[in-house]
Protein backbone atom coordinates (compact mmCIF):
# COMPACT_ATOMS: atom_id res chain seq x y z
CA UNK A 1 0.00 0.00 0.00
CA UNK A 2 1.30 3.46 -0.85
CA UNK A 3 1.24 6.36 1.58
CA UNK A 4 1.08 10.04 0.73
CA UNK A 5 2.94 11.15 3.86
CA UNK A 6 4.72 9.64 6.83
CA UNK A 7 5.18 10.82 10.42
CA UNK A 8 7.06 9.65 13.50
CA UNK A 9 4.59 9.52 16.35
CA UNK A 10 4.10 8.10 19.79
CA UNK A 11 1.37 5.49 19.50
CA UNK A 12 0.06 3.74 22.63
CA UNK A 13 0.51 -0.01 22.58
CA UNK A 14 -2.52 -2.19 21.87
CA UNK A 15 -4.29 -3.21 25.05
CA UNK A 16 -3.25 -0.08 26.96
CA UNK A 17 -5.93 2.15 28.46
CA UNK A 18 -5.04 4.98 26.07
CA UNK A 19 -5.20 2.73 23.01
CA UNK A 20 -8.57 1.34 24.09
CA UNK A 21 -9.89 4.85 24.72
CA UNK A 22 -8.80 5.88 21.23
CA UNK A 23 -10.71 3.06 19.56
CA UNK A 24 -14.00 4.30 21.06
CA UNK A 25 -13.20 8.01 20.84
CA UNK A 26 -11.81 8.46 17.33
CA UNK A 27 -13.45 5.43 15.72
CA UNK A 28 -10.31 4.19 14.01
CA UNK A 29 -7.66 1.64 14.94
CA UNK A 30 -4.22 2.98 14.01
CA UNK A 31 -2.77 -0.53 14.16
CA UNK A 32 -4.97 -1.81 11.35
CA UNK A 33 -6.49 1.26 9.71
CA UNK A 34 -9.96 -0.19 10.28
CA UNK A 35 -12.95 1.79 11.50
CA UNK A 36 -14.14 1.00 15.01
CA UNK A 37 -17.37 1.69 16.88
CA UNK A 38 -17.16 4.96 18.74
CA UNK A 39 -18.96 5.75 21.98
CA UNK A 40 -20.20 9.37 22.06
CA UNK A 41 -20.32 11.39 25.24
CA UNK A 42 -23.73 11.77 26.92
CA UNK A 43 -25.86 14.17 24.93
CA UNK A 44 -23.97 13.62 21.67
CA UNK A 45 -25.35 11.80 18.66
CA UNK A 46 -23.07 9.78 16.37
CA UNK A 47 -23.20 12.70 13.95
CA UNK A 48 -22.26 15.37 16.50
CA UNK A 49 -19.52 13.12 17.88
CA UNK A 50 -18.16 12.65 14.36
CA UNK A 51 -17.93 16.43 14.03
CA UNK A 52 -16.26 16.74 17.44
CA UNK A 53 -13.41 14.37 16.52
CA UNK A 54 -13.20 15.08 12.79
CA UNK A 55 -9.82 16.83 12.93
CA UNK A 56 -7.88 14.48 15.24
CA UNK A 57 -9.40 11.39 13.62
CA UNK A 58 -7.59 12.24 10.39
CA UNK A 59 -4.26 11.66 12.13
CA UNK A 60 -5.39 8.81 14.44
CA UNK A 61 -4.53 8.77 18.14
CA UNK A 62 -0.91 9.89 18.52
CA UNK A 63 1.61 12.24 20.03
CA UNK A 64 3.80 13.97 17.45
CA UNK A 65 7.57 13.46 17.50
CA UNK A 66 8.32 14.29 13.85
CA UNK A 67 5.42 15.94 12.00
CA UNK A 68 4.00 14.54 8.75
CA UNK A 69 6.20 14.81 5.67
CA UNK A 70 6.43 13.59 2.11
CA UNK A 71 9.42 11.45 1.19
CA UNK A 72 12.26 13.32 -0.50
CA UNK A 73 13.34 12.39 -4.01
CA UNK A 74 15.67 9.42 -3.90
CA UNK A 75 14.40 8.27 -0.51
CA UNK A 76 12.08 5.36 0.16
CA UNK A 77 10.18 3.77 3.00
CA UNK A 78 12.73 1.00 3.52
CA UNK A 79 15.40 3.60 4.19
CA UNK A 80 13.14 5.49 6.59
CA UNK A 81 12.34 2.25 8.34
CA UNK A 82 16.01 1.35 8.83
CA UNK A 83 16.89 4.83 10.08
CA UNK A 84 13.99 4.85 12.55
CA UNK A 85 14.96 1.41 13.81
CA UNK A 86 18.54 2.57 14.39
CA UNK A 87 17.31 5.64 16.26
CA UNK A 88 15.03 3.57 18.46
CA UNK A 89 17.89 1.19 19.22
CA UNK A 90 19.90 3.95 20.89
CA UNK A 91 17.04 5.81 22.56
CA UNK A 92 15.53 4.96 25.91
CA UNK A 93 11.90 4.49 26.77
CA UNK A 94 10.34 7.21 28.91
CA UNK A 95 7.84 6.98 31.75
CA UNK A 96 5.93 10.18 32.48
CA UNK A 97 3.53 10.90 35.35
CA UNK A 98 -0.17 10.46 34.56
CA UNK A 99 -1.21 12.97 31.89
CA UNK A 100 -3.71 15.77 32.35
CA UNK A 101 -6.55 16.98 30.15
CA UNK A 102 -5.99 20.56 28.98
CA UNK A 103 -7.42 23.15 26.65
CA UNK A 104 -4.62 23.72 24.19
CA UNK A 105 -5.01 26.26 21.41
CA UNK A 106 -8.78 25.84 21.46
CA UNK A 107 -8.87 22.05 21.42
CA UNK A 108 -8.85 19.45 24.17
CA UNK A 109 -5.65 17.44 24.54
CA UNK A 110 -3.81 15.10 26.84
CA UNK A 111 -0.58 16.71 28.02
CA UNK A 112 2.27 15.85 30.39
CA UNK A 113 1.96 17.37 33.84
CA UNK A 114 5.34 19.04 33.32
CA UNK A 115 7.91 19.29 30.52
CA UNK A 116 10.16 16.27 30.03
CA UNK A 117 13.71 16.92 28.86
CA UNK A 118 14.08 13.28 27.83
CA UNK A 119 10.95 13.47 25.66
CA UNK A 120 12.04 16.79 24.15
CA UNK A 121 15.41 15.26 23.26
CA UNK A 122 13.75 12.22 21.70
CA UNK A 123 11.55 14.45 19.54
CA UNK A 124 14.53 16.61 18.56
CA UNK A 125 16.44 13.50 17.48
CA UNK A 126 13.50 12.39 15.34
CA UNK A 127 13.19 15.83 13.73
CA UNK A 128 16.87 16.30 12.96
CA UNK A 129 18.23 12.81 12.36
CA UNK A 130 15.44 11.76 10.01
CA UNK A 131 15.23 15.04 8.12
CA UNK A 132 17.06 13.75 5.05
CA UNK A 133 13.90 11.75 4.31
CA UNK A 134 11.66 14.84 4.28
CA UNK A 135 10.82 16.56 1.01
CA UNK A 136 10.62 20.37 1.26
CA UNK A 137 7.15 21.56 2.22
CA UNK A 138 5.16 23.12 -0.64
CA UNK A 139 5.01 26.92 -0.67
CA UNK A 140 1.26 26.87 -0.03
CA UNK A 141 1.79 24.86 3.15
CA UNK A 142 4.45 27.30 4.38
CA UNK A 143 2.15 30.23 3.66
CA UNK A 144 -0.67 28.57 5.56
CA UNK A 145 1.56 28.03 8.59
CA UNK A 146 2.75 31.63 8.54
CA UNK A 147 -0.80 32.96 8.28
CA UNK A 148 -1.53 31.64 11.77
CA UNK A 149 1.14 33.91 13.24
CA UNK A 150 4.64 32.70 14.12
CA UNK A 151 7.50 34.01 16.18
CA UNK A 152 10.81 34.69 14.43
CA UNK A 153 12.22 31.45 15.84
CA UNK A 154 9.19 29.45 14.72
CA UNK A 155 9.51 30.91 11.25
CA UNK A 156 13.15 29.84 11.16
CA UNK A 157 12.14 26.34 12.24
CA UNK A 158 9.46 26.25 9.55
CA UNK A 159 12.06 27.13 6.92
CA UNK A 160 14.68 24.67 8.18
CA UNK A 161 12.59 21.75 9.42
CA UNK A 162 9.24 22.16 7.65
CA UNK A 163 7.27 22.76 10.86
CA UNK A 164 7.32 25.65 13.34
CA UNK A 165 6.69 23.82 16.63
CA UNK A 166 9.86 21.78 17.02
CA UNK A 167 12.98 21.86 19.24
CA UNK A 168 12.53 24.67 21.80
CA UNK A 169 8.91 25.13 20.69
CA UNK A 170 8.01 21.43 20.94
CA UNK A 171 5.08 20.72 23.25
CA UNK A 172 4.06 17.08 23.44
CA UNK A 173 0.30 16.47 23.39
CA UNK A 174 -2.36 14.03 22.19
CA UNK A 175 -5.13 15.94 20.43
CA UNK A 176 -8.66 14.73 21.16
CA UNK A 177 -11.08 17.23 19.59
CA UNK A 178 -11.44 19.84 16.89
CA UNK A 179 -11.13 23.47 17.95
CA UNK A 180 -13.89 24.40 20.38
CA UNK A 181 -15.40 27.67 21.45
CA UNK A 182 -15.33 28.26 25.24
CA UNK A 183 -18.98 27.25 25.71
CA UNK A 184 -18.43 23.96 23.90
CA UNK A 185 -15.31 23.26 25.94
CA UNK A 186 -17.16 23.98 29.19
CA UNK A 187 -19.81 21.45 28.22
CA UNK A 188 -17.45 18.74 26.98
CA UNK A 189 -14.58 18.89 29.47
CA UNK A 190 -16.24 17.31 32.56
CA UNK A 191 -17.69 14.37 30.61
CA UNK A 192 -14.48 13.82 28.68
CA UNK A 193 -12.44 13.92 31.88
CA UNK A 194 -14.72 11.23 33.35
CA UNK A 195 -14.36 9.10 30.19
CA UNK A 196 -10.59 9.45 30.46
CA UNK A 197 -10.42 8.50 34.14
CA UNK A 198 -8.52 5.19 33.55
CA UNK A 199 -5.97 7.04 31.37
CA UNK A 200 -5.53 9.92 33.81
CA UNK A 201 -4.78 7.54 36.67
CA UNK A 202 -1.82 5.78 35.04
CA UNK A 203 1.73 6.83 34.07
CA UNK A 204 2.21 7.57 30.39
CA UNK A 205 4.68 5.14 28.83
CA UNK A 206 6.61 6.24 25.73
CA UNK A 207 7.83 2.80 24.69
CA UNK A 208 8.10 2.96 20.88
CA UNK A 209 8.82 5.05 17.85
CA UNK A 210 5.97 4.48 15.41
CA UNK A 211 6.00 5.27 11.72
CA UNK A 212 2.50 6.36 10.77
CA UNK A 213 1.43 6.57 7.14
CA UNK A 214 -1.31 8.61 5.51
CA UNK A 215 -3.09 6.49 2.89
CA UNK A 216 -3.28 8.21 -0.45
CA UNK A 217 -7.07 7.79 -0.37
CA UNK A 218 -7.32 10.27 2.52
CA UNK A 219 -8.20 7.70 5.18
CA UNK A 220 -6.83 8.31 8.72
CA UNK A 221 -3.13 7.79 9.32
CA UNK A 222 -2.23 4.29 10.47
CA UNK A 223 0.81 2.63 12.01
CA UNK A 224 2.95 0.97 9.35
CA UNK A 225 5.82 0.03 11.67
CA UNK A 226 6.63 0.17 15.36
CA UNK A 227 10.10 0.04 16.97
CA UNK A 228 10.61 -0.51 20.68
CA UNK A 229 12.77 1.98 22.56
CA UNK A 230 15.38 0.55 24.87
CA UNK A 231 14.35 -0.15 28.44
CA UNK A 232 16.10 2.03 30.98
CA UNK A 233 18.45 -0.09 33.09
Amino acid sequence: MSYARYAIYFGPRPGSELHNFGLEWLGTDPETGRDTNWRPLPGFTPESHSDLVSAPRRYALHGTLKPPFRLADGRDFDGLRRATERLSGRSQSIVLPPPVLKRLGGFMALCPTEPSQALAQLAASCVMELDDFRAPAPAAELDRRRASGLTARQDDYLTEWGYPYVLEDFRFHVTLTRRLDPQEADRIEPALRERLRPVLEQPLHIDDLCIYGEPSDGAPFRIVDRFALQSAA
